[in-house]
């Protein structure tokens, strides 16, 4: 069965080029140029992607996530002209998974939408069930045992840096931000904390990366959060 990609874009052009660039990769696409529409279409068409841009004629695109997200385990991929970190983050706190700024290639958008799958049914994985060990490249992370390893080499990671590569393991390929993080592994958030959670991340590198300066698992979104890579 076909993913159901609902695009809420209300520049036509842009959508009929994103509705065909889906099309062609045996998508089935539904769309509609408004929010108000387009919650109803999640209600009723239960899509499995939800592309949506931030500026909508009714009603504005962060809306609209705060009313689909507890109605749906879509995965909802933003793409907007608003390039600004706090637009990004209020988008991705609102229940966004994902945040495209435009101009983007087709490329892109596929790869996130094949990422955002992976997470799904679609993606061969039962919602609920979670794998006991995660692999990217040369990093491996066996949640039952607590035990990192590059290469087969152990990493020895202090209990909450475990905690924090764990989460972004099992969101992998998801930019998870500073509010986000903070509050499931302290239950808290504040500008203060945001500084300390910089300096686990600095230290999780320097034990995992090859190269910190150039990383090739976790990635910094400046202003908004962290990503683990998924591939």
């Amino acid at each position: 069965m076909k993913p159901i990609i609902l695009v809420v874009e209300d520049e036509k052009p842009i959508r009929n080029f994103i509705r065909v660039s889906l099309e062609t990769q045996s998508y089935k696409c539904i769309e509609t140029s408004n929010g108000k529409t387009a919650i109803a279409m999640v209600a009723s068409h239960n899509p499995d992607i939800i592309v949506i841009d931030l500026g909508l004629p009714d009603i504005d695109g962060i809306e609209v996530i705060k009313n689909v997200r507890p109605i749906t385990n879509a995965a909802i991929i933003v793409v907007s002209a608003r390039g600004r970190e706090r637009e990004k983050v209020e988008a991705l706190d609102s229940g966004a998974d994902d945040y495209l700024t435009k101009p983007f290639s087709v490329a892109e958008l596929l790869a996130r939408i094949r990422v955002a799958l992976r997470h799904s049914n679609q993606g061969g994985q039962i919602i609920g069930e979670s794998k006991s060990v995660f692999s990217v490249g040369d990093l491996k992370i066996d949640f039952d045992k607590h035990r990192v390893t590059i290469s087969d080499n152990d990493v020895h990671l202090t209990p909450i840096e475990f905690k924090l590569i764990s989460l972004m393991a099992k969101n992998s390929g998801r930019v998870l931000t500073h509010r986000f993080i903070l509050n499931e592994i302290w239950g808290s958030y504040s500008g203060d904390e945001t500084q300390s959670l910089r300096v686990f991340m600095a230290n999780i590198r320097r034990k995992i990366e090859e190269n910190p300066t150039n990383p090739r698992y976790i990635f910094t979104e400046v202003g908004v959060g962290y990503m683990l890579a998924d591939e």
